[in-house]
């Protein structure tokens, strides 16, 4: 698979990249799709769903594709901060402290089972997420950009885990919940791996864009014009959030900014410079589904944060 060197050909690229992802991951396009989007809005992701469903597979075949350094870390209960994000290490013949980088320095982290790791753990993520760079002892570590954590968490085992904080859930741009593949889906993913292994399969991906050529799309998005009409469309959306009253909490001015930086992304994929309202009603989901809290009724009553968002955004206005 030939690499395209040309710097603004992103748009053009997109479909060969997602194209590409589909034939290792079956009947997922649109979570390759918003996992492409946060790239390129420089955001982070968290996949949720059962074990099986080609969460850890994404992330790999998406840096393998991008031509970027991959580290992948496994979260469980006695993990140290100093083993994600690094250490000094005492050299006895000099008699200097050396920093040791952790896993985190890489630039498309997956992190598997993210909420299988205590507090002290998670918070050491914190920093790292929202400025890209680790503090050590008082000296900062830059991260190489672009930088992207993609989590994994399973939605229905709840021993031995620990319920992600709202600020840690703040500092993903996006949640994906990804679901079974469709009986048509399952005889496809078999028909593809039978008699070729996904190890085989992943080895012979090749680099379909170039590190500099995903710079120039990030400008891209960067410059991607919004008008004040959307601009006001994503505001409202996201008060409205803190004034339902199916609502605990609702959403902060962070999720404005993530709204509109991937409804950006989703123009450019779609080859345009220009954000309308169905880019900013497909970022709205993934955005706010883990910004939000119900009230203790609607819980109750078996209402989802999918539910309520579509209550809302039924009842906006949508500009045109």
């Amino acid at each position: 698979m030939e690499t395209i060197e040309t710097q603004a050909s992103f748009p053009l690229v997109a479909p060969s990249l997602k194209e590409a992802i589909a034939r290792l991951i079956v009947g997922q396009q649109d979570m390759v799709e918003l996992m492409l989007a946060g790239l390129l809005a420089d955001g982070h992701i968290l996949l949720e769903g059962v074990p099986g469903v080609a969460k850890t597979l994404a992330a790999k075949v998406l840096a393998r594709l991008l031509d970027l350094p991959f580290s992948r870390i496994q979260f469980t209960p006695d993990l140290m901060p100093g083993d994600v994000i690094g250490t000094n290490i005492f050299h006895p013949k000099t008699g200097d402290f050396q920093f040791r980088p952790g896993p985190i320095f890489s630039q498309i982290v997956l992190i598997d089972e993210i909420n299988r790791a205590p507090a002290k753990t998670q918070a050491a993520l914190f920093e790292v997420m929202e400025e890209r760079q680790i503090t050590v002892d008082g000296i900062s570590y830059p991260m190489q950009l672009p930088f992207m954590v993609i989590a994994t968490q399973n939605p229905i085992e709840h021993e031995g885990t620990y319920r992600l904080p709202e600020a840690q859930l703040d500092r993903f741009m996006m949640k994906l919940s990804v679901g079974y593949p469709s009986l048509n889906e399952e005889v496809e993913i078999l028909t593809r791996q039978n008699g070729s292994t996904l190890t085989e399969q992943l080895k012979n991906l090749r680099p379909i864009i170039t590190a500099e050529s995903l710079d120039a799309a990030r400008e891209q998005v960067r410059q991607t014009q919004v008008s004040p009409e959307i601009l006001h469309f994503i505001a409202r959306i996201v008060y409205e959030t803190r004034n339902d009253a199916a609502l605990y909490i609702g959403a902060s001015p962070r999720a404005s900014l993530a709204m509109m930086h991937v409804a950006k992304a989703i123009a450019l994929l779609r080859g345009r410079s220009f954000v309308i309202p169905e880019d900013v009603l497909e970022a709205l989901f993934p955005v706010l589904r883990h910004r939000i809290s119900l009230s203790p009724e609607r819980e109750m009553e078996g209402a989802t944060p999918d539910t309520i968002l579509k209550e809302l955004a039924g009842r906006l206005e949508v500009p045109r």
